[in-house]
């Protein structure tokens, strides 16, 4: 086995291996040292010896015995003693790991939902789950964040501290609270996924890698707590979103609108499982759930062989449904955007200058940019100049600006 074999098996197991270590050391960075000393081991040993018939036990045994040997040193140094009470003291404090595939879920899960506690910021939610559970490197959460890597690090140390002192429990909460926080951990994971679709700000249009991480973390929800409605529509949600992802840019990294995509390059595979997804969180009994509508929206879209067959009095029917749901400014945005295919862009314009006139959006591109798309369908010219000027202003992607830019001069 070769070391590049140790790093796939390791990258694989390594979010499970670190909620059971969590669990058997009590603490986030002893926990994060054990588990970098056991793929150490692992790089060493496995080569010479193949992988061993359970890679995620051998590598909490071993990261295990890591803290175990980490916390003797420590309290040996300070009391310059070793006797066998010690030893036997340090052992006692650390239970035994647990291989049963079970206990390894249930731990995963504790550890999502003790990311995601209330007590910490959402900006602290999504870093450590990134990096804790993700599994993401410090430097790519800081990228994520468009942070340096030294400034990110000690925003996660500062999280990992705020856990140890208020003695934030690690463990999946009752079921009288189960649902209010995994509406939160739901929250986190879409954020993280439209970080990586839609990049905010940057060079690149798509973090690849943020999308399938997004994806990952909610199939290994679902999968330990199943049937749920609407962690079977966010994952459907963004199953049918990234299943565009291939047709949505040039070679060059201009973005490919939706009515202009090749939708022969579009995944058929995850959009039959996104629209499987989307059936079972709407058939479920009980108001659906936000999540779940979006991904109907979605799923619209993907059923639609062309542009111009796509069902927009459906589609607009939908987001009135979302907008009781969960209202919104985005969602407004979105739902005049549709109307103006179903009603015409004049009826559009009203409701968005009544939108723009709120000032909720005032610093969303996306706002002046339907806006002048909707002119530009008007005839408005000059109008559509100036609000593609607005937008062009208030974009921060690269790719976003070249478009507004090519907008921009085919008005001229």
């Amino acid at each position: 086995m070769s070391a590049s074999d140790v790093e796939r098996v390791f990258r694989h197991e390594a979010g499970r291996v670190l909620a059971t270590l969590i669990r058997l050391v009590g603490d986030f960075e002893l926990a994060e040292e054990a588990l970098q000393e056991a793929l150490a081991a692992a790089l060493e040993r496995w080569p010479a010896t193949g992988t061993p018939s359970n890679p995620r036990a051998w590598l909490v045994d071993v990261g295990r015995n890591k803290a175990v040997d980490r916390l003797r040193r420590q309290i040996l140094f300070r009391t310059k003693r070793r006797d066998l009470e010690v030893e036997a003291t340090i052992a006692s404090q650390i239970a035994p790991p647990d291989a049963d595939d079970d206990a390894f879920g249930d731990d995963m899960l504790r550890l999502i939902f003790t990311c995601c506690h209330p007590a910490l910021n959402m900006e602290a939610q999504v870093a450590l789950t990134l990096r804790a559970v993700c599994g993401l490197s410090t430097d790519a959460v800081a990228r994520a964040f468009l942070v340096g890597e030294d400034t990110m690090a000690q925003r996660l140390v500062r999280a990992k501290k705020k856990i140890r002192d208020a003695k934030i429990p690690y463990e999946t909460p009752e079921a009288l609270m189960l649902d209010e926080r995994v509406e939160g951990v739901l929250t986190v994971i879409y954020l993280v996924f439209t970080e990586g679709y839609a990049v905010s700000s940057g060079a690149d249009l798509m973090r690849e890698d943020l999308s399938r991480e997004a994806m990952r973390l909610c199939r290994l929800l679902d999968g330990l707590l199943p049937e749920r409605p609407a962690i079977k529509g966010l994952l459907a949600l963004m199953l049918l979103h990234d299943a565009r992802r291939k047709a949505r840019a040039t070679a060059d990294g201009d973005i490919i609108l939706l009515e202009d995509q090749d939708r022969s390059l579009w995944d058929r595979t995850q959009i039959d499982e996104g629209l499987d997804l989307v059936d079972q969180a709407l058939r479920a009994p009980g108001r659906p759930s936000p999540y779940a509508v979006q991904a109907a929206i979605a799923a619209l879209h993907a059923r639609a062989p062309r542009h111009e067959a796509t069902d927009w009095p459906q589609i607009v029917g939908l987001y009135e449904v979302l907008l009781r749901l969960h209202p919104s400014p985005v969602v407004e945005l979105n739902h005049a955007a549709a109307v103006s295919m179903v009603d015409g862009p004049q009826r559009a314009l009203g409701l968005l200058d009544a939108l723009a006139a709120r000032g909720s959006l005032g610093d969303y591109h996306l706002l002046p940019a339907v806006r002048a798309d909707v002119l530009r369908r008007l005839g408005r010219g000059e109008e559509a100049k100036e609000a593609y000027g607005a937008a062009l202003a208030l974009a921060k992607l690269d790719p976003e600006q070249r478009l507004l830019a090519r907008r921009l001069a085919e008005l001229d």
